[in-house]
């Protein structure tokens, strides 16, 4: 089981790996973060579209721990490809999800086990219950989001 947020799905496109590819590319950029210039254009992600597979996440204005990062692989089929997307946190913020999910763990355990206090030991661990459940949730908002522009963007290929 997987406590850390993850969403995958699969999409199947009449277009070619190629072209699917292509359309891929151009609303990606590939970001120097340094430069601020580069980072100003309207591309929608950001990663890196190889043949095969994307690494992506959606722009932002500002730094946002719950973006999900898009990695996929795409398949050719004699009628179109097959696109399988898995939409996961960075590994920054996994890091840091398991890190205070185990600190508000031996938290309660002390509290519960060590000093003989019940309540404060259960509000340790509600709180870090809670906290994935904040990460949960936000996580989901954000792939929606990202669903809608990267669906909305096999859709317009479709209409070309």
């Amino acid at each position: 089981m997987n406590f850390m947020p993850v969403h995958t799905e699969i999409l199947v496109s009449s277009l070619s790996q190629r072209e699917v590819v292509k359309r891929l590319d151009l609303m990606t950029r590939e970001v120097n973060y340094l430069d601020y210039e580069e980072y100003n254009h309207k591309q929608k992600f950001n990663g890196k579209v190889k043949l095969d597979s994307f690494h992506l996440s959606l722009k932002g204005d500002k730094a946002d721990t719950f973006l999900p990062l898009i990695t996929g692989k795409i398949e050719s089929t004699h009628q179109g490809s097959i696109l399988f997307i898995s939409y996961s946190l960075f590994p920054g913020a996994i890091f840091f999800l398991y890190f205070w999910l185990a600190i508000t763990m031996l938290m309660g355990m002390y509290f519960t086990f060590l000093e003989d206090n019940l309540l404060f030991g259960t509000i340790s661990l509600l709180i870090g219950l809670a906290n994935m459940a904040f990460a949960w949730h936000h996580f989901s908002r954000k792939v929606k989001k990202s669903q809608k522009i990267f669906h909305k963007m096999l859709d317009l290929q479709n209409k070309d």
